[in-house]
């Protein structure tokens, strides 16, 4: 898995500028009231960069299209067309937003609505500016009809025509492309601007247009160059970020984001599929759409087929964390009467995200498969037998097992030496270093995340 370059003080600062509302223009609600197949459903956005994740159909694009439309700078038509024959289920659709807008308030939210009736929308729009990215930004160039007349060998641009990139939009889109883009340009083929054309060159100094690139090559360059040119405190929406790209690319463009909504307090909000794309995130960032049902939370993707039932083992196992997990799938694996194959264990991002995501899951009738939730011992969650919510032994996992460890050093430390893949007749310094750290950790959650790797010195 990637790992991100965003510093943990930079999610930080983020995520406490969202609880404080510190923005001039901010989405901060959303509650659909009703929507496609979302019926008093409310998404709160306590992070300026934001992910939803879903199986298809669950309504990650109905949540997206949503946050748009109490912008005056997006008409309705752009997200929710309607077909007066077929479209019979947008009858009294309601959705209400809570909204920061300095302008209008200083110091509070204010509220809007959006609703549908009598053929009509009507709503009491405010003004930002909102930059939409669908899929059709991955269409490659070589099957657009507007660019195919630049085909014709007699088409020739003018010098004016042609511009570079900038070195600054050139910086950003390299470091997620993983190549230099420095001497490409693009090519404006109308006095408005509306229909572009890339250029780029090879190593040796050959120039070579858009027909030749890479859909998500071609789509992050345009991207980049409009959010690099977007105003502030500006709202960008994404449909499927990782479409058309490689899962590195895809990481690091999240990184990229978040860096705008730093820089620039814009706030985004993108769809997708991919873990790579919310592993940057915390996990107040990410909502689960399943359903007409909205999930805040952290879930691995892979945990959404058991939302959906699309599972084949006997029993679901939510647990708080990814920690969690490992030590139940241990707990199976020792087990030789558990046929570990029949058990899936999710991990969720957080206590309460794993209860929730459990309640879900039992409640749905098309669930055949029942499932079951292991918080941890310091979890402020409470255990419920009937719900399937039980408490996992110890303060915490890391703490628990590491006291175990430490406990049967004796008897283990053999062991550990082969497990370390070191010879066994270093089981003693081993248990040296287990002792040393059983002395100096002060925080839990570390132990086997920064310590273990000093076995290795000795």
């Amino acid at each position: 898995m990637y790992k991100s370059e965003i510093r943990p003080s930079q999610i930080k600062g983020l995520q406490d500028k969202a609880k404080k509302l510190n923005y001039g223009l901010y989405l901060r609600k959303i509650s659909l009231i009703k929507c496609r197949a979302f019926e008093d459903q409310s998404i709160t956005f306590d992070f300026p960069v934001t992910a939803l994740i879903g199986p298809n159909g669950g309504g990650k694009t109905t949540i997206l299209s949503a946050s748009a439309l109490v912008y005056d700078t997006i008409s309705p038509r752009q997200f929710f067309t309607r077909n007066r024959q077929l479209d019979q289920e947008m009858k009294n659709w309601t959705i209400t937003y809570d909204l920061i807008d300095r302008q209008k308030s200083k110091t509070d939210v204010i509220k809007r609505t959006a609703s549908f009736s009598r053929e009509k929308w009507y709503r009491d729009a405010v003004h930002r500016e909102v930059l939409f990215f669908g899929i059709s930004r991955t269409l490659p160039a070589v099957e657009r009809k507007d660019l195919s007349k630049f085909t014709n060998k007699n088409i020739r641009f003018k010098s004016e025509e042609i511009h570079a990139l900038g070195e600054n939009a050139s910086c950003h889109i390299s470091k997620i492309l993983g190549k230099d883009v420095s001497k490409y340009s693009i090519v404006q083929t109308d006095e408005y601007g509306n229909v572009t054309l890339l250029s780029g060159k090879t190593t040796t100094g050959t120039s070579y247009s858009e027909f030749h690139f890479g859909a998500g090559e071609s789509s992050i360059i345009k991207m980049v160059l409009g959010i690099e040119t977007v105003s502030a405190q500006g709202l960008i929406l994404i449909e499927e970020i990782e479409n058309g790209l490689h899962p590195l690319a895809t990481a690091r463009l999240i990184d990229y984001l978040i860096d705008v909504a730093d820089r620039k307090n814009v706030q985004v909000i993108f769809t997708t599929h991919s873990e790579y794309a919310i592993a940057p995130l915390p996990a107040e960032a990410v909502w689960a759409a399943v359903d007409g049902t909205a999930i805040q939370g952290k879930l691995d993707i892979h945990s959404l087929r058991s939302l959906t039932g699309e599972v084949t083992s006997k029993l679901i196992i939510y647990t708080e964390d990814s920690f969690a997990k490992k030590w139940v799938e241990s707990i199976i694996r020792s087990d030789s009467s558990i046929a570990i194959d029949a058990v899936e264990v999710h991990a969720m991002g957080g206590d309460g995200t794993a209860i929730k995501v459990n309640e879900y899951h039992n409640i749905d009738p098309s669930n055949e498969i029942k499932s079951i939730c292991l918080i941890d011992g310091d979890s402020r969650q409470k255990e419920n037998i009937d719900k399937g919510v039980f408490r996992l032994p110890g303060e915490a996992p890391e703490l628990y097992i590491f006291d175990q460890i430490v406990d049967k050093l004796d008897e283990c430390a053999g062991i550990l030496a082969v497990r370390f893949m070191r010879e066994f007749k270093d089981a003693a310094k081993i248990k040296n270093v287990i002792k040393s750290i059983s002395c100096t950790n002060r925080d839990h959650h570390l132990i086997f995340y920064a310590n273990w790797g000093s076995c290795r010195f000795y």
